[in-house]
């Protein structure tokens, strides 16, 4: 490999043949039986049948009485019909008996409909007393009877692989009795985060040191990507240490923060070079453009697993990371490699400057229906990410965009501002 500290590097490769590199090369990971409990958010690893049928008997879907239908024709406000009152049936306390010609049975909502009813007439159409129960509006037979299988019926495919399961589908899991819904595993991340002038987060910044602000981030944006961080450590930038972090078994993932560039103290790159291979080290885009991605095997088969470096300044670390290692761990999840951003897409405030052959990362505010850009330098200004409402990517092809353009924006938040509308 290339030495490229203090040199830089002599060409750089396109966003999207890494991009393609990465799709081309990544598959989902193994399936897991996953708690009910647990299983909110993540993703389906095999299509769901139902094995029985939802409700597996006749339920009542009022509040009333059972009947048999026919009984209660002709019956009137002026001229009700009377029905001998033979007992009633709760949910879970069915009623043991059978309804005949001339009689009825109390039944409360989600009861069991009784052998002999075919149907249930509302409570307020009806008047009891004296063991008897006044019928004063006809009911149709199955009126407001709900029909075995009538929400789900047995040999019903109801959810297919690659969902990502919700509180709801969760609760239909419970209703057909399935305990353990196999998912596909989540990917574990390892950090390596590196600098000796990185403080803790959660410390003060002092004198010439900063606080480690990117583990915090990535550890966030793993999550969201339905991954797990694994516990790090804040490394010095000593080459043995660094080695030790990125040989280390356990992790599907491994992102670097920092050391990644083409500095003195920047040994990621060779080192995973060493370790495995170093598929790519340097992106035409911006920012990030130190950005790399290697892959270094596992022990005892266990794979090849990803190594992204990812530049230290916090922006440039925010774009690798979407670009490049989030797409790689929802797929390894079995989810889309697509960004989740929420999108929108509205006109140009002013000009957006760029460079043939060369994606441009930009972060933009909404204001008054515009999308106004904040930067389009300043891969160390972390706070820009949080005064922009998103952010619009230029592809290597244009030269930029002019002012009134209608441009994409790819959401930080959930939902468009209030001044998006």
């Amino acid at each position: 490999m290339r030495d490229v500290r203090m040199k830089g590097f002599a060409e750089r490769a396109d966003v999207e043949e890494v991009e393609g590199f990465l799709a081309e090369h990544t598959r989902a990971l193994d399936a897991e039986p996953v708690a009910l409990a647990d299983c909110v958010g993540r993703v389906l690893a095999r299509d769901v049948t139902a094995e029985v049928d939802v409700p597996g008997f006749s339920r009542s879907a009022m509040d009333g009485y059972a009947v048999r239908g026919e009984d209660t024709f002709g019956a009137s406000a002026y001229d009700p019909i009377a029905l001998r009152l033979l007992g009633q049936a709760l949910p879970g306390a069915p009623f043991d008996g059978r309804v005949e010609p001339g009689t009825a049975v109390r039944v409360m909502t989600g009861a069991p409909i009784p052998d002999g009813a075919d149907a249930v007439v509302m409570a307020e159409v009806c008047e009891e007393e004296g063991g008897r129960v006044a019928v004063s509006d006809p009911v149709a037979p199955r009126k407001h009877v709900g029909a075995v299988g009538e929400d789900i019926r047995r040999g019903d495919t109801l959810l297919r692989a690659g969902r990502v399961l919700r509180p709801q589908d969760a609760g239909l899991l419970a209703s057909i009795g399935v305990a353990e819904p196999t998912c596909v595993r989540r990917p574990r991340v390892r950090l390596v985060i590196t600098g000796d002038e990185l403080l803790p987060p959660g410390c003060r910044p002092e004198g010439a040191r900063i606080v480690d602000s990117n583990s915090v981030v990535l550890t966030a944006l793993a999550s969201r990507d339905g991954a797990t961080a694994l516990p790090h450590e804040i490394l010095p930038d000593e080459p043995e240490r660094i080695r030790e972090a990125l040989a280390e078994d356990g992790a599907d993932v491994v992102l670097v923060s920092g050391g990644s560039s083409v500095g003195l103290e920047d040994h990621a790159p060779r080192l995973v070079s060493e370790l495995g291979t170093l598929d790519y080290h340097g992106v035409s885009m911006r920012p990030s453009s130190p950005a790399g991605v290697g892959r270094i095997p596992g022990r005892a088969g266990h794979g090849d697993r990803f190594v992204f470096l990812l530049p230290g300044n916090p922006v440039s670390c925010l774009c690798a990371y979407e670009f490049f290692a989030g797409p790689t761990l929802r797929a390894l999840g079995g989810r889309s490699r697509a960004w989740p951003h929420r999108r929108v897409t509205l006109p140009l405030a002013r000009k957006i400057s760029s460079a043939v052959g060369r994606t441009d990362y930009v972060r933009v505010a909404i204001e008054k229906g515009k999308v106004v850009p904040i930067a389009t330098s300043g891969a160390s200004i972390l706070s820009s990410t949080v005064r922009a409402d998103g952010c619009v990517i230029v592809p290597r092809e244009l030269e930029g965009m002019v002012e009134g353009a209608e441009v994409e924006v790819r959401l930080y938040d959930d939902a468009p501002p209030e001044n998006a509308r």
